[in-house]
């Protein structure tokens, strides 16, 4: 059992930059464009769910393009993602938004940010 977590903290991102559900994050995505050619595509949107913990982390992003709900899971430590950086921190009082499914508009997106002190 032991060998089986220094593998896995062999294998973490040592960069991850803390977020919470209720965050605006902005995700820099590899996505391969030929054998040995990729490019890097930008995902910006809510965080509505994180789950798991170690290696096995996710997280679920949503974003309302052209009137359509999007969602996208992405391992938090998978190779495909170059870097997380959190545009604006919200404040929420559940541990999943899935409510905000239903919600059109702002109502989808509006989230109370965190008062700085």
């Amino acid at each position: 059992m032991k060998d089986l977590k220094s593998i896995e903290s062999a294998s973490l991102k040592k960069e991850v930059p803390k977020f919470n559900v209720g965050d605006t994050v902005v995700i820099m995505v590899k996505i391969p464009e030929g054998p040995d050619k990729t490019r890097l595509h930008p995902f910006e949107g809510l965080v509505i769910a994180k789950k798991g913990n170690g290696l096995r982390e996710s997280f679920t992003v949503r974003k309302v393009s052209y009137g359509e709900g999007i969602e996208r899971v992405f391992p938090l430590h998978s190779p495909t993602i170059q870097s997380i950086e959190v545009i604006r921190s919200g404040k929420v009082k559940r541990a999943k938004l899935y409510y905000l499914r239903g919600k059109v508009g702002k109502h989808a997106t509006k989230i109370e940010s965190k008062k700085e002190k």
